[in-house]
């Protein structure tokens, strides 16, 4: 990991030591990050109060969701987002063989063509203006459900918050998918390169 625009700070204090222990027995490590986020200690708490909520919904698949976040990480380019979705799908049993995939999933021959779709929902609502159609909408609404469509486009919402947050703060991959032993990702594809270069 290369410096973080703004130094880490040491995790103190009681709140500072149940932070690391859930650190480490989730993680097997304290990130970097949360110290970048120990400044200002009410976004860290808001931040992770509504991830730790959002992991609790279940009206959408989960592997849709991981995969999603995955793909906003991939077209910011948050090293660390995409490394830590990785961690956690290898945690949570998802398909790891396609989680290291997303970043050249248009290339790629693993995904289910709903997958497909979430992926491209996915990178339609991070761009800027927001790509999304009528038709897209129409067709994950038909497959999924409305509550679902909407879970999953907040977890879009909250992964563009968290990418873009750290790809400005410097906040880059800490090696958690090395750690324990997973490939390592696929490379984005050249087309994403492109688009994301313009």
């Amino acid at each position: 990991m290369t410096s973080t625009r703004i130094p880490p700070k040491e995790l103190t204090g009681l709140y500072g030591a149940v932070v690391k222990m859930f650190a480490r027995r989730t993680f097997g490590q304290v990130p970097k990050s949360l110290g970048v986020m120990w400044h200002h200690l009410p976004v860290l708490k808001a931040s992770m109060g509504f991830g730790q909520k959002l992991q609790k919904w279940d009206q959408c698949d989960e592997s849709l969701k991981s995969y999603a976040h995955m793909a906003v990480a991939s077209l910011v380019g948050c090293s660390f987002c995409l490394d830590f979705n990785y961690f956690m799908a290898h945690n949570q049993g998802l398909d790891v063989g396609k989680a290291r995939e997303v970043p050249r999933w248009r290339e790629s021959v693993v995904f289910t063509p709903l997958e497909r779709e979430v992926l491209e929902y996915a990178e339609a609502m991070s761009q800027t203006p927001p790509t999304v159609t009528d038709e897209r909408v129409a067709s994950l609404r038909k497959q999924l459900g409305a509550a679902a469509l909407i879970e999953l486009t907040t977890v879009i919402g909250f992964a563009n918050l968290t990418t873009r947050s750290n790809t400005a703060l410097g906040i880059e991959s800490e090696g958690f998918a090395a750690s324990c032993g997973l490939k390592p990702m696929a490379q984005p594809s050249a087309r994403l390169q492109e688009a994301t270069a313009s």
